[in-house]
């Protein structure tokens, strides 16, 4: 059977065969204990106080098999699966509101702008009390967006609650394609900044339009280099890791990935064309910098193109292939480990910033902030290089630049107002790491 599969650091696009053997290859205690299994779900469904669902149970053995190998194995049934796959698209069908739950109300944050939310009237500060006419009193937040996702063209009327109006405000509005960004970039003063918020089918395409942008409005004898900001991106599809750390570099293996058997390894270049023409770049990461993530700044700091600011990273150092399984849903399953240029694991252990600058937590968080790594995950995989120190960090970043300590710190070594070894870094010393 030769099918299409997503592979993730989440993944990347590439074929895959799966070949199944003859029936007399499995061993006689695997059917014995596949005999047992199905004695056990007779009973159940036979016996068990109330009638239990068949399909519910099947899935949860099959899940509880993959969950008892690493914390990122996992089934996904029909619906999991095309939700998996439409968060890696960054585009669904849908209106374009980003809400929150608050008091057990879902409560409008923004409307995207140029969506149709925006063009209907949906403000700041709504509450949405109705879709379609059925209340969202007791349900979840996650159970309240799916329902105003959709088919594109189709509509939905949404009942609102606004302070300040007399009576709750109904809109009907027409759903559309709806891109999620994954890329945020701004000019502070005479420095980019980029913020990868993940890595979807659109992050190098978005990351390159910003660029762009960065270039435009500033000048290149006035712009001192780039901020590349990967705190809290919890990863995604290697394949746009990959182009993102190419974007920045000329030369060099970017990542490596090695599977159970030797001639499964893989590795992945780099080509000709820096799209920040060389300029310095700094790399923030910290505990909530994940997978993908961290195959960029593992890049980016053995190739010596970058200096990596922060705290330690999650340490998620593992590839899972999803592979479909039909309309069953889909298998996701590890079938790698991914290495830096220099030939390291980060798995259980994380990227060390070549500076670390920690985060001080505001009084409301202190005491409160967890800090959490793929080393304390129950059923991780050991790691090569984990210790007892293990990885991660805190995952705090402040809400207003200002307060944001590792970032000023960034900007002020590519002013050259701090100075520090490692910036900048000798690229040429990169090439004689192996």
């Amino acid at each position: 059977m030769t099918g299409r599969v997503l592979l993730l650091l989440a993944g990347a696009l590439m074929g895959a065969t799966a070949v199944i053997g003859p029936a007399g290859a499995a061993g006689k205690s695997t059917y014995e204990q596949l005999a047992i299994f199905g004695e056990v779900l007779e009973r159940i469904e036979r016996e068990y106080v109330t009638p239990p669902k068949e399909d519910e149970l099947i899935e949860n053995a099959i899940n509880g098999m993959l969950t008892s190998l690493d914390p990122h194995s996992s089934y996904m049934n029909a619906e999991a699966a095309e939700d998996a796959r439409t968060e890696l698209r960054g585009e669904f069908g849908g209106l374009g509101i980003q809400v929150t739950m608050e008091d057990g109300r879902v409560k409008v944050i923004a409307p995207m702008d140029d969506t149709p939310a925006a063009k209907a009237g949906v403000l700041v500060g709504d509450y949405i009390s109705e879709i379609d006419g059925q209340s969202l009193s007791g349900l979840k937040l996650d159970e309240a967006v799916e329902r105003m996702r959709g088919p594109v063209d189709t509509p939905i009327t949404l009942t609102l609650i606004r302070e300040g109006a007399d009576k709750p405000i109904t809109l009907t509005i027409v759903r559309d394609i709806i891109a999620v960004e994954a890329v945020k970039s701004r000019v502070e003063n005479d420095v980019g900044y980029l913020r990868v918020i993940s890595f979807t089918e659109r992050t190098y395409d978005d990351l390159e339009a910003a660029i762009a942008r960065i270039k435009e409005d500033v000048p290149a004898d006035r712009l001192k280099g780039y901020v590349l900001d990967l705190r809290l991106n919890p990863g995604g599809l290697v394949d746009q890791a990959i182009a993102v750390s190419d974007a920045f570099l000329e030369r060099g293996e970017v990542v490596s990935t090695r599977g159970r058997n030797e001639g499964e390894t893989r590795r992945y270049n780099a080509t000709e064309g820096d799209l920040t023409d060389s300029k310095p770049v700094v790399v923030l990461v910290n505990g909530g910098s994940a997978s993908a993530a961290e195959i960029v700044a593992g890049a980016l700091q053995d190739l010596r193109r970058a200096t990596v600011v922060g705290t330690r990273s999650f340490g998620k150092g593992s590839v899972q292939t999803i592979i479909p399984m039909g309309d069953a849903g889909a298998l996701r399953l590890t079938t790698a480990l991914y290495y830096t240029p220099s030939g390291k694991s980060i798995q259980g252990t994380g990227i060390t910033p070549d500076i670390t600058v920690e985060q001080p937590l505001p009084p409301e968080l202190q005491g409160r902030d967890e800090t959490a790594g793929e080393s304390s995950l129950p059923g991780h995989i050991q790691g090569q290089s984990e210790t007892d120190a293990g990885s991660g960090s805190s995952a705090y970043v402040p809400p207003e630049a200002k307060d944001d300590v590792q970032l000023q710190y960034a900007l002020e070594l590519l002013r050259g107002e701090k100075t520090d070894p490692s910036f900048p870094p000798d690229q040429e010393r990169a090439f004689s790491l192996r």
